[in-house]
């Protein structure tokens, strides 16, 4: 028969005598320790649906569709795949698109389908060959972000027409018809069309 060490009576009654480590969730509400990392909360007005949380998702909790029908952008979540890694925020271009919460962090449910949260986002499409460009806002906060440089870059031309009202939208925004033109080049056409307008035209 072994008879128990000292270290191990020492340790049994010292359990004995002294609260429980855990806390008493869910009996009480659990503060956790700083910077834990909780939920992942999306600000819409500061999300541009630009996929990258997409693209760096490990367990890919973050998925995307594209619809060109309804021309919008379907940005699903699934709270029940996160691990809660915090990719999402790390890489997020806005900076302020998504923040793990410091306050929510119980997600169990019976349901996992509460677990699924959606957003949808309006598609910018090429109207040319009607290729996905990506969303009305990721371009605005591209424009915005380049500032006076995006006078340079010949794919923000349409932008400049719509943002500074450069000229009248039934002057730039017509239909294509008949081909690329060199006029087609004001219109929202993919990087494809553009380079096809450039190199024909220019």
């Amino acid at each position: 028969m072994k008879y128990p060490k000292i270290r191990e009576l020492k340790e049994a009654v010292v359990s004995l005598v002294t609260p429980a480590f855990t806390s008493k969730f869910p009996g009480e509400p659990h503060t956790p320790f700083e910077n834990f990392r909780g939920k992942p909360e999306v600000d819409d007005k500061h999300c541009v649906g630009c996929e990258t949380c997409a693209n760096v998702c490990p367990p890919n909790a973050i998925t995307i569709q594209d619809d060109k029908k309804t021309g919008k952008r379907v940005i699903t979540r699934d709270y029940g795949k996160c691990i809660f890694c915090g990719m999402c925020q790390q890489h997020c271009i806005t900076g302020k698109g998504v923040v793990l919460s410091d306050k929510i962090f119980d997600l169990a449910v019976f349901e996992r389908d509460k677990l699924v949260e959606t957003q949808e986002k309006q598609l910018v499409m090429c109207k040319h060959c009607d290729a996905i460009i990506t969303t009305d806002e990721h371009i605005h906060y591209m424009h915005n972000k380049l500032g006076p440089k995006a006078f340079a870059s010949t794919l923000n031309l349409n932008l400049l027409n719509e943002k500074l009202q450069l000229a009248r939208k039934e002057d730039v925004d017509l239909e294509i018809k008949d081909g690329l033109k060199r006029k087609d080049m004001f219109n929202i056409i993919c990087p494809n069309c553009m380079h096809s307008v450039l190199i024909k035209y220019i």
